[in-house]
């Protein structure tokens, strides 16, 4: 079968880890051919390219910056990506028939591409990891009664349409789509969860003293990491209060490794405050990274509580995989908080109960024994819901 995959994720070499680039060796595995079709931003100065690896095949079509720019030139680029996507297929694989188009949220405006290769008898696979615009509105980008919005929400409608079937994150976001767009047909929409591909012989290794000490982390309190993006949707203030009330403990220490929209934010309140509690680091080295991960404690998820759609945040695998619990706060819409409750790895408030998200830090500082109980239940749930295996067969089951 040849498999089509339209994303924004840059992809160059899917031997690297992550979400899509794991899912793509799974189809790999399973005999499949697939063409990805990734942008390279004006940023980076790169043509329109494609890199032939025999069974994967990378097309990189030179697009205007979609990340780390302004709203402006962000949108005019999102809006036009489905033209230039369309045009580089034509020319480089005018030939190819696609069996299957994959595609992810963001964006929403693959919808020609989409409806040029179904009408040549492809089947539709839409991966919603991003329910727009909604969410725009929610973090008060724009309005209900806006031109943005309306424009935005009949592509969303129209992708909707396109799609054979919608795989969803959790069952709050199959629940979300479903009572929001009551045209599309309930069997068509289904949980396929954010994934990995399991690595068992990746375990936990013993704590890094060396690797603690270079990066001026205390090696006797308990570590709770955040890593990821820093931006709008996180809800940064409240993550800001976390670290000034943990500033009276002695036990706990946290460590703030991202960026974003809103670093400068943190940071600021960094510079302003030195905190003895806490660091906060830019960018690593994946691989140290990764080392970092393994040697904490306790891993953190926020989101910003205005959310009405709920989020699956991808950070809550590379917990998982290293047996550590999560601690979240989060909009009352989103569902990991009450999976990782009723499943034992974690422990959920939201976002701005400052009372409760310390006594969450309380619980998990009270017992070292308990946090290794609770990481051992995160990784069997991972084993057992978020790996690669168990997407591409809740995938394929629709196209064999």
């Amino acid at each position: 079968m040849n498999v089509l995959f339209l994303t924004l994720a840059r992809i160059s070499d899917i031997e690297e880890r992550g979400i899509y680039t794991d899912l793509m060796r799974e189809f790999v595995r399973h005999g499949h051919t697939m063409y990805i079709v990734v942008p390279a931003e004006r940023r980076f100065h790169q043509p329109t390219e494609m890199l032939d690896g025999g069974n994967v095949k990378i097309l990189r079509v030179w697009t205007f910056n979609i990340q780390k720019t302004n709203l402006i030139e962000k949108g005019i680029g999102t809006l036009l990506l489905e033209y230039q996507y369309q045009k580089a297929i034509q020319k480089y694989w005018k030939n190819a028939k696609f069996d299957l188009i994959l595609y992810s949220t963001p964006p929403i405006t693959f919808n020609k591409v989409i409806a040029a290769l179904k009408k040549k008898g492809a089947k539709t696979y839409l991966l919603l990891k991003d329910i727009f615009p909604q969410n725009a509105v929610d973090l008060g980008m724009f309005s209900k009664d806006s031109f943005l919005y309306k424009m935005f929400r009949k592509k969303e409608e129209r992708l909707y349409q396109l799609s054979d079937y919608i795989g969803c994150m959790s069952p709050a976001n199959v629940d979300y789509v479903l009572m929001h767009n009551r045209e599309v047909d309930t069997c068509r929409v289904e949980v396929c969860p954010n994934s990995i591909e399991f690595c068992r012989g990746e375990e936990r290794l013993c704590p890094n003293e060396a690797l603690l000490q270079k990066l001026s982390i205390p090696i006797d309190k308990i570590l709770f990491i955040y890593g990821g993006n820093l931006g709008r949707p996180q809800g940064i203030d409240f993550l800001i209060k976390v670290l000034a009330a943990n500033e009276k403990r002695n036990d706990s220490f946290f460590i703030i490794v991202g960026n974003g929209t809103e670093f400068m934010k943190i940071k600021l309140w960094f510079d302003q405050n030195t905190p003895h509690n806490a660091c906060l680091l830019s960018s690593l080295p994946k691989q140290e990274y990764d080392g970092l991960v393994r040697v904490c404690n306790v891993g953190l998820i926020f989101l910003d509580r205005r959310f009405t759609i709920p989020n699956f945040p991808s950070r809550l695998l590379s917990y998982l995989e290293n047996r550590m619990p999560v601690l979240m706060a989060t909009d009352k819409n989103t569902d990991i908080g009450e999976i990782a409750r009723t499943n034992g790895f974690g422990l959920w408030t939201e976002s701005g109960n400052i009372e409760t998200f310390m006594e969450m830090v309380d619980f998990m500082t009270a017992d070292r024994e308990r946090i290794k109980i609770m990481g051992e239940n995160g990784y069997a749930y991972l084993e057992a819901n978020y790996t690669v295996k168990h997407s591409y067969n809740i995938i394929m089951r629709h196209f064999e």
